[in-house]
């Protein structure tokens, strides 16, 4: 058994946070627990983020996510892979609800990420998906962390050709944000 082993917050993501076409050095997770590193009180982080996944393949991975790395919190960053398929809402929302049961039955505290996409299904499509994340924050009483790329896409040079990813420039303003947003959930009282 480890003496006094750092507290581990499990990422649960897809191609935001695992740091799309870019080193793994580079993606702000990676640069968090650089971070966070010096700091006793600071989770360990594992970025359990694969580009491209669905909550519905991130559900699939989680168990087997959950006995290895045993983590206190969950940050269940996913969704929008689904909605920028359009894929129906209640399927997302189904998914995700038994993400956030998973993680709760594990004794861990899931912190949700707010997901946003394009409008390109329409501004009805686009509401209800983004309707799904508060709902399910109020209804498991979780808390609910802003989606990070809201600010990243008012700087277009901060976004890849393909329009959706954040560039390695970034990371850093991120990194920054996620810090300043989980510190309060892990017990840290402010980021370094």
């Amino acid at each position: 058994m480890r003496i006094a082993a750092a507290d581990t917050l499990l990422i649960l993501g897809d191609s935001l946070s695992a740091g799309y076409q870019l080193p793994i050095q580079q993606a702000w997770a990676t640069q968090l627990s650089e971070r966070w590193k010096s700091d006793p009180k600071a989770p360990q982080i594992v970025n359990g983020s694969i580009s491209g996944d669905t909550a519905a393949q991130g559900l699939d991975r989680l168990p087997g996510l959950l006995k290895t790395h045993q983590p206190r919190w969950v940050l269940i960053e996913m969704g929008a892979n689904d909605g920028l398929r359009g894929f129906p809402p209640a399927d997302i929302e189904r998914d995700l609800s038994q993400i956030i049961t998973l993680v709760k039955q594990a004794k861990a505290q899931p912190l949700l990420m707010q997901m946003r996409i394009p409008p390109n299904y329409g501004q009805r499509y686009t509401n209800s998906f983004m309707a799904i994340y508060p709902k399910l924050a109020e209804q498991y009483q979780v808390p609910l962390l802003p989606f990070f790329m809201e600010k990243v896409m008012l700087k277009p040079e901060w976004i890849q050709p393909d329009g959706i990813h954040p560039t390695a420039d970034a990371q850093p303003f991120i990194t920054d944000l996620m810090a300043q947003e989980l510190a309060p959930y892990v017990g840290l009282t402010q980021s370094k």
